[in-house]
């Protein structure tokens, strides 16, 4: 079922107001489930179009094109992937959730337990959090929305950061060039999400953000 993107929002901040997903509109609860929950454009799953409620498994990679959105559950974890972007779910072998980002962005919500997440240019290690991640090819942005998380280097391990953030407190930029004047880990600035994004994912899986449901502005 494919529901306005705007009126999803909506729904969702009404009822993260109140923090309870038994309060959301019944076109919603349908939605409090694993699976594609809403889909612009071409989104791919396996090379494959995407279909409405389709499971997104371990060994799957979602794609989708320069037009594209996809919102999706896997398990007690909410994912926005943005147009012209790869994410990839590997075999499930240990009790650590994990993902991939290949290329383009991504903004996650997790439930309880560990995660391991990879981009280009970094691993990430947390536990119950908000991420957005994008990735370019001299770089990867990284805003620990709120939660604890231990980020390193590909390039080199001893280059990192041990966050814990309250409300996009510390972005950070993973750089491919070991050669940079400025350092492989610079600070950078919060962008290209916002607050009603993640209030959003985690109504889609009955939670609040650890900062509560008061957004700062609402998407046009």
């Amino acid at each position: 079922m494919q529901i306005n993107r705007r009126r999803l929002l909506l729904w969702t901040l009404r009822a993260s107001a109140v923090g309870f997903a038994s309060f959301l509109p019944s076109p919603l609860k349908a939605m409090v489930r694993p699976g594609m929950r809403s889909t612009r454009g071409t989104v791919r799953i396996n090379g494959f179009e995407a279909q409405p409620d389709q499971i997104v498994r371990p060994g799957d990679t979602v794609s989708t094109d320069t037009q594209g959105e996809a919102i999706f559950i896997v398990g007690s974890d909410a994912y926005l992937l943005r147009e012209d972007s790869e994410v990839s779910f590997p075999m499930q072998n240990s009790t650590v959730k994990a993902f991939s980002l290949i290329s383009g962005k991504i903004l996650a919500v997790f439930g309880k337990g560990k995660t391991s997440i990879n981009t280009p240019f970094a691993t990430i290690g947390i536990r119950g959090t908000g991420i957005y991640i994008e990735a370019y090819p001299e770089r990867d942005y990284i805003c620990l929305c709120y939660g604890k998380a231990v980020l390193r280097s590909k390039i080199n391990r001893s280059a990192g950061k041990v966050l814990d953030t309250f409300h996009h407190d510390a972005p950070q930029n993973f750089y491919k060039d070991p050669n940079r004047s400025g350092g492989l880990v610079e600070s950078a600035k919060m962008v290209n999400h916002q607050d009603e994004e993640l209030i959003m994912l985690e109504a889609l899986v009955g939670r609040i953000p650890l900062f509560g449901p008061n957004p700062i502005k609402m998407p046009s």
